[in-house]
């Protein structure tokens, strides 16, 4: 097993307990608001150390190609950035709805 074989190893096993970790957090919430938030480290750390991975994996398996470098900072970047936006209007959302349930819940 080659160096660069043990770090992506080591990579994918740090990203899939953080997914993990992430699942039992999620399962323990106390509400919808707490699970759309506690998403952060899957979207923000897992899945682009998972990218990084596979392009290391590219790179000790075909050399180094920058056509793969560009298509994954692209994607890590949008990833970011779609997960950012994508959290923030769920969570406006789902407090949103929070807010009017308990509003009318006290009127009643």
């Amino acid at each position: 097993m080659s160096l660069s074989e043990i770090i992506v190893a080591l990579i994918a096993i740090f990203s899939t307990a953080l997914v993990a970790l992430t699942a039992l957090a999620m399962w323990r919430a106390p509400d919808a608001l707490t699970r759309a938030n506690i998403m952060g480290p899957t979207t923000g750390v897992a899945i682009p150390l998972i990218l990084i991975a596979h392009l290391i994996h590219d790179w000790s398996a075909t050399g180094f190609d920058p056509n793969n470098l560009v298509r994954a900072i692209l994607s890590i970047a949008g990833m970011l950035i779609v997960a950012s936006v994508s959290s923030f209007y769920l969570g406006r959302s789902i407090y949103g709805v929070g807010v009017e349930d308990k509003q009318v819940a006290e009127k009643q």
